[in-house]
């Protein structure tokens, strides 16, 4: 009996409450089940967006993050437009004035050196001591650090055209072909100085413009990656699986 005289036992109270506790349990477990099979569709279309050269991570991290992608993304404007504005001038100096970069230098010390001569003479006519000019030098680290990031991207090309030189993959070696080709007719155009300028300018231009339109410019290049695949299979299908070495390679596959 759970009732006697009007009162409840605790014992029955208990034994409610646990039923309860349990429905409800069951019931959150399944709204939670629902909610995961609801987003999972959700997140395995995000998951699928095409993304230039397949990656995964934002341009920010691509760019190496830290001050140098604050720069090329304009995250600083100040800083962004210093650089810009400094290398847009030393170009006009050398190709615009023809300007000679030993007599550019050697003229810079020399207003350097007569202004620092000049400030330091006149301080004794206004009794003022003469300023203290700090001592300047080279970092090691900073030397290292350059010199590692440079060695090691040196070897990273050097492998990639062993593997090219190789053989062993015929879409990389076509890919290799196509972009020094395509340096090449640049440098037949413009000198390494103004190659050099509009590298600079794209690395404060593209980065941004794409982090801007990234939606708009992924899905053009995933079109034309699905273009230029097609054509590869065509070449292949028609040229490249007609020559011998392909042939015998196929037939040891089989």
């Amino acid at each position: 009996m759970l009732e006697r005289d009007g009162e409840v036992d605790p014992k029955g109270e208990s034994v409610l409450e646990n039923i309860t506790e349990k429905l409800h349990g069951d019931d959150s477990c399944t709204s939670e089940s629902d909610d995961d099979k609801k987003e999972s569709p959700m997140a395995a279309v995000k998951n699928k967006v095409y993304r230039i050269l397949g990656r995964d991570k934002t341009i920010h991290k691509v760019l190496g993050g830290g001050k140098p992608a604050d720069i090329f993304l304009w995250r600083n404007k100040k800083i962004s437009s210093g650089m810009l504005g400094f290398a847009t001038a030393i170009w006009v100096l050398f190709e615009i004035m023809e300007y000679h970069l030993l007599t550019l230098v050697c003229h810079v010390i020399i207003l350097a050196l007569a202004a620092l001569f000049l400030w330091s003479n006149a301080s004794t006519f206004i009794s003022k001591s003469p300023p203290k000019y700090p001592e300047l030098f080279l970092p090691e680290e900073v030397v290292l650090r350059v010199a590692g990031a440079l060695r090691i991207e040196i070897n990273r090309a050097f492998a990639i055209l062993r593997d090219v030189a190789a053989g062993k993959d015929l879409k990389k070696f076509l890919m290799v072909i196509a972009v020094l080709w395509f340096f090449s007719i640049l440098g037949s155009c413009w000198n390494f100085l103004t190659l050099f300028y509009i590298s600079f300018v794209m690395l404060h231009t593209v980065p941004v413009l794409y982090e801007k339109y990234e939606d708009e410019v992924d899905a053009l290049a995933e079109r034309a990656e699905a273009e230029v695949k097609k054509h590869y299979a065509e070449l292949n299908a028609k040229v490249l699986n007609k020559l011998p070495r392909f042939q015998s390679k196929d037939k040891k596959a089989l």
